[in-house]
């Protein structure tokens, strides 16, 4: 059977859990791990709060080498002690790779609903400038 991207991540939004811009705001000073997914010519208007950047294309391949878990000695079970919030421009890609971290093991992997764009809908705030 084929399906379309649209059929894809509605699927998989059946498997994964999303969390809504509020939501995750209320959760900042709990320091979730925020992974902006999308790619480095749409971080024009920056990141959100404490968020680092990789893309989707290298997530799965190169979530261990995050700062933040780059010196654990086992980083894979370091990332699975967290809290993992993804997001992307709409929150598509999000799903799709909250549904392929789920695969991995990971059970405390979020997508941003709605993404990017209904962070800034909300006008809540962007924190970081773009890398250079």
């Amino acid at each position: 059977m084929l399906i379309n991207g649209k059929e894809l991540v509605r699927l998989a939004k059946k498997e994964i859990t999303e969390i809504t811009c509020d939501e995750l705001y209320k959760l900042l000073p709990t320091q979730p791990l925020i992974i902006d997914i999308r790619e480095a010519i749409e971080l024009e208007n920056g990141l959100l709060p404490s968020a680092v950047h990789m893309p989707r294309g290298v997530l799965e391949m190169r979530i261990t080498s995050l700062a933040r878990v780059s010196d654990a000695s086992e980083p894979l079970m370091t990332l699975a002690q967290l809290n993992i919030i993804l997001y992307c421009q709409s929150g598509a890609r999000s799903a799709l790779a909250a549904q392929s971290l789920g695969k991995m093991g990971f059970d405390k992997v979020y997508s941003l609903a709605g993404g990017a764009i209904e962070w800034r809908n909300k006008e809540l705030p962007f924190a970081q400038s773009p890398p250079e």
